[in-house]
């Protein structure tokens, strides 16, 4: 059985600009973003939570670092030169992603940084099953995550490892070789008198009982 949580995180207020678009995307513009996270986990902890949410404080700061009061561009922005200028001058608060910006990045960037801490801290009982990131209401983007389910080691110690796999069916096993059918011996003739006889004939050939 598998249980989930969510959290509702403030990442801050966010400008950024998608430069290939050609509506007024391309302008620099800025959103109160939000990132909604749902954890997940086979086994509850001692107080039957998913992940304790007072512990989520490291995290709010590393997402509130790369994304409240800052400019977020791509590295591939043509105008990449021009926006670090104004990071230089104390115009504007620069943080560059590989690959491009948007919520539908920025949802995958939070959920592979939530997906990390939440490992390191509970050793690989929760994982992140989803982030969503807003834009506001009517604008908003997914990134999900297939899950495996966990296999629960415990070593000699007690200690217990949890692992996530996929475990692949065991092969069918081959059919035992058939022996070979055997041949019938041939059929040799018995001797009496002088000659072998053959097979059902005559007997007494060759003896004076067959003269």
């Amino acid at each position: 059985m598998t249980h989930t949580s969510s959290k509702l995180i403030e990442l801050g207020s966010t400008a950024f600009r998608q430069p290939r678009a050609e509506s007024h995307c391309k302008f620099i513009h800025g959103y109160q973003l939000k990132a909604e996270i749902t954890f997940a986990c086979n086994e509850l902890d001692e107080n039957n939570w998913v992940f304790d949410f007072g512990a989520l404080k490291n995290l709010k700061q590393i997402f509130n670092n790369h994304f409240d009061h800052t400019l977020v561009v791509s590295s591939d922005d043509p105008e990449i030169e021009l926006l670090k200028q104004l990071n230089d001058k104390g115009i504007a608060q620069l943080r560059v992603m590989t690959g491009g910006v948007g919520i539908e990045r920025f949802a995958e960037w939070c959920f592979r940084s939530a997906d990390t801490f939440v490992e390191e801290a509970t050793e690989g009982r929760v994982w992140v099953q989803s982030v969503t990131v807003y834009e506001h209401d009517n604008n908003f983007a997914s990134c999900h995550k297939q899950v495996a389910t966990p296999t629960t080691f415990v070593d000699e110690e007690g200690t217990k490892t949890h692992v996530q796999e996929d475990v692949a069916p065991e092969p069918e096993p081959e059919p035992a070789p058939q022996p070979a059918p055997q041949q019938a011996p041939p059929k040799r003739g018995a001797t009496v008198g002088q000659k072998p006889t053959q097979g059902k004939g005559n007997w007494f050939e060759g003896t004076t009982w067959g003269n």
